[in-house]
């Protein structure tokens, strides 16, 4: 009997979904399977709103950015439905029972990891592939998407030594990636960032100050400081271990409620944090300060060759397992091969910069200050 695989996008999109798509559709055409996509996510498969991805549908899609199949941050276990939010779990089951399926695909970050586990909860086989711009999944060495953001925030970098030199400015650069620093950081090196600033290391505005004060008195008369979304100074990196420990020793309902409340509240708002390191950069350097956030234009456009090879590799692989039937894994990149990592041991884990790692070496080694 024809093998049907399901597959879906979900999360945030990024560049490469196409291609994965386009490798698990030739591939499985190959293997005599067929391919059904399920639209907007996991709301799609629970509305089994869905797409028939033949060979020749797949056709011509490597290039193009986002998702031909839609996406949607739904979660199978919480879904808006009506004014009401619900485990929609059994009718996705149902969903996946009605189309024949012998797997469902999930395409996804950290996110998705844990809502593809949640499916196999309910009798669901499943097999996921990483893609995110931030690179955070635990347990691959790259996700698709990094690779292509990467390059559009270094030139971003690039761009804006010309204006920083010629207003002689200190210029902040805000870039994605979540609660990591992977983006920031290799963008930051690889554009020639004078100052990065990262999550994994909280900072002191008075040490990044002072940073840019020693360039000013050695004749650089502008620096560029690109700070990843989610990086915290000292002060704020304590309050926000506080409010974790909050959560961690409520012991009633109401309480844990309350603590994450004051949790989210410290974690506060990624653009007031970069807004207010402008400002206080310029108080305390007299240098002219400008802001840049580069936002969601990381995540659009064509994919890079790297992107488009990654995604390819990671799909055959997919179509690989379906055929042998090994299920609940991530198919993870791992050197020039992959591996078929146990979703268990990648759930709710996130993949940070080591503190020891290379581009950190690297970054000091040249003069860049990581304000610590």
């Amino acid at each position: 009997m024809t093998k049907s695989i399901g597959i879906l996008t979900a999360g945030g999109d990024s560049p490469g979904l196409n291609a994965a798509i386009r490798a698990i559709g030739k591939s499985a055409a190959a293997e005599d399977m067929q391919v059904i996509g399920f639209r907007d996510g996991f709301r799609g498969l629970m509305e089994n709103r869905t797409v028939r991805l033949t060979a020749d549908e797949v056709s011509g899609i490597l290039t193009r950015g986002g998702t031909l199949l839609g996406t949607s941050r739904d979660k199978p276990h919480k879904m808006p439905v009506g004014s009401r939010t619900m485990d929609m779990r059994e009718k996705m089951a149902e969903v996946y029972e009605s189309n024949h399926l012998e797997v469902l695909v999930c395409l996804g970050g950290g996110g998705t990891q844990k809502n593809a586990m949640r499916l196999m909860e309910v009798g669901c086989n499943v097999i996921t592939l990483p893609k995110t711009i931030d690179n955070d999944v635990y347990g691959t060495d790259i996700t698709f998407g990094f690779d292509t953001a990467l390059g559009i925030a270094t030139d971003a970098v690039d761009r804006l030594h010309s204006t920083a030199h010629s207003h002689h400015r200190i210029i902040v650069l805000e870039i994605m990636g979540h609660n990591t620093g992977w983006l920031a950081l290799g963008a930051g090196i690889a554009g020639g960032a004078d100052v990065i600033l990262i999550p994994e290391i909280p900072y002191d505005i008075d040490i990044v100050a002072r940073a840019i004060m020693q360039r000013s008195k050695a004749g650089k008369s502008f620096s560029i400081v690109a700070v990843a979304e989610g990086a915290v100074s000292v002060e704020d990196a304590q309050r926000l271990e506080e409010a974790r420990a909050k959560v961690d020793q409520a012991e009633s309902k109401e309480d844990r409620k309350q603590a994450k409340s004051d949790l989210r509240q410290a974690q506060g708002d990624h653009v007031g944090n970069t807004v207010r390191l402008t400002h206080e950069l310029e108080e305390r350097t007299g240098l002219e300060s400008r802001l840049t956030i580069l936002g969601h234009v990381q995540r659009g456009g064509t994919p890079s060759a790297g992107d488009r090879l990654l995604a390819t590799r990671l799909g055959t692989a997919c179509v690989d397992l379906v055929r042998d039937g090994t299920y609940g894994v991530m198919v993870a990149s791992r050197g020039d091969g992959v591996e078929a990592l146990p979703l268990e041991e990648v759930v709710g884990r996130r993949k940070a910069v080591p503190t020891d790692h290379p581009w950190l070496k690297g970054a000091r080694t040249v003069g860049v200050s990581l304000g610590d």
